[in-house]
């Protein structure tokens, strides 16, 4: 009976403990965790653009394609993709023999008829000569007018033919200066001060008239060549500044529109679009987005840092008038500048944390 009563009393001890542990843990879950150092706004309706978005890419304003413009071999390449080249920079040399006979067969055409100039104005001087000698005797009636009139007719080819060599040397100097123009084609330079975007030509190739050898693009000065639909096109204005979004180079600002082209594709049923960029990162080839505005409507937005992703979950913390955060799950829409806008879960009047989102817990209460 002794040993019986025992088990009672310890029985009885320890529902008492375990009644007081469960007491103090109920009392500890229920004290709200108190989280200071965070930032929350009242969400109110705002004005949220409406428009057109239109994808495009991003090119050099100034840009040469350079080409061979005579046949020839590739003897010398001098530069690489990447390098930055100053106008009239030597780039390209071509071997072309045939370029340079003619060149100096031009030469040699324009001394030949230099000295039949030479050689016409010495007849001419003879023939002047020897008409006025004919002259002085036909005054005093030493010679017949037979003879005088042959030694005037003399002197008038003479004339005649140093103005036909004269012109013959114009047309000489003409073919020299162009062939030596052509045979200068064996040396390409860069037409402006840029960067070497592409490189085709090999050293030993054989080329054409017309085959691209070098691609330079003009730095620092970029345009979006964006395909606007006909539907937005009457809304795009030259000289309107307009969003543009550029993936690439981390660029989001604001860009001029520089030219409308004014022909539609026919195969997209877009028109061309070119915005003025300005920005560092910017390189040619980047893939850029433009947006068109139509309007505006009132809608919900807040700071993109007020929301939170968990996989596939979009939520924000909201706190109710006992300052107690819980967590809502929203629908966003698209961004607007800093901010997002978002298509359900909050209403307007509706209190979010924005900043020290990391610190919220679900039930923790914000000071």
């Amino acid at each position: 009976m002794i040993r019986g009563k025992r088990y009672v009393l310890l029985l009885s001890a320890l529902l008492a403990m375990a009644g007081c542990g469960g007491k103090e843990g109920a009392k500890e879950t229920a004290a709200p965790a108190v989280v200071t150092g965070v930032t929350t706004e009242t969400v109110a309706a705002a004005p949220i653009p409406e428009g057109m978005e239109a994808v495009g890419t991003v090119r050099a304003r100034n840009a040469a394609v350079i080409a061979a413009r005579l046949p020839g071999t590739v003897a010398g390449v001098f530069v690489k993709e990447g390098d930055r080249v100053g106008k009239g920079k030597l780039l390209v040399t071509l071997d072309a023999a045939e370029s340079a006979a003619q060149a100096a067969s031009a030469r040699a055409a324009a001394t030949e008829a230099e000295r039949g100039l030479e050689e016409g104005r010495a007849r001419q001087r003879l023939a002047a000569a020897t008409f006025a000698r004919y002259e002085n005797l036909y005054r005093e009636q030493a010679v017949t007018r037979q003879e005088f009139d042959n030694r005037r007719a003399d002197k008038e080819v003479a004339d005649q033919a140093v103005e036909r060599a004269a012109a013959r040397l114009a047309a000489a100097r003409e073919g020299a200066r162009a062939a030596g123009v052509v045979a200068g084609y064996t040396r390409i330079t860069s037409p402006l001060a840029g960067v070497v975007t592409a490189k085709q030509a090999e050293r030993g190739m054989t080329v054409f008239p017309g085959t691209p050898l070098l691609t330079v693009e003009e730095g620092g000065s970029f345009r979006l060549e964006a395909a606007v639909p006909e539907s937005g096109i009457g809304r795009v204005k030259v000289g309107a500044r307009v969003p543009v979004a550029i993936e690439g180079g981390g660029v989001a600002a604001t860009g001029r529109v520089a030219e409308v082209v004014p022909a539609a594709d026919p195969g997209s049923r877009t028109f061309t679009v070119k915005i003025d960029l300005a920005g560092a990162g910017l390189k040619s080839g980047m893939f850029g987005r433009v947006f068109i505005p139509t309007g505006e409507r009132q809608g919900i937005v807040v700071p993109k840092g007020a929301v939170v992703e968990r996989g596939a979950l979009t939520s924000v913390w909201v706190v109710d008038g006992r300052g107690i955060a819980r967590m809502r799950l929203v629908k966003c829409g698209k961004p607007v500048g800093e901010r997002v806008e978002i298509l359900s879960g909050l209403s307007a009047g509706d209190r979010v944390v924005t900043g020290g989102v990391e610190k919220v817990t679900e039930g923790a209460r914000i000071q």
